[in-house]
């Protein structure tokens, strides 16, 4: 049997070609899940974020709906 000579480095290149892809390919896997992970911190902290600006706006409105003789008076008494 006889074989081509300019195939053996012809399939040294794929398989270089191939490992490189898959190491790219694993980088790529690894920022997706990093991106992904930042992306549900993220989230998490707005919706905290929002709580606490539902609970200020709960807070100013009682207060700006409250009973006016529970006011501290003016400074300037």
């Amino acid at each position: 049997m006889t074989t081509d000579p300019s195939l053996e480095p012809r399939l040294i290149e794929l398989e270089t070609r191939l490992a490189f892809q898959e190491h790219a390919l694993a980088e790529l896997s690894d920022a997706v899940a990093a991106a992904r992970d930042e992306s549900t911190r993220n989230l998490l902290l707005l919706h905290r974020a929002l709580e606490d600006l539902r609970q200020l706006r709960g807070a100013m409105s009682s207060d700006l709906t409250g009973d006016p003789a529970s006011e501290p008076p003016p400074p300037h008494y």
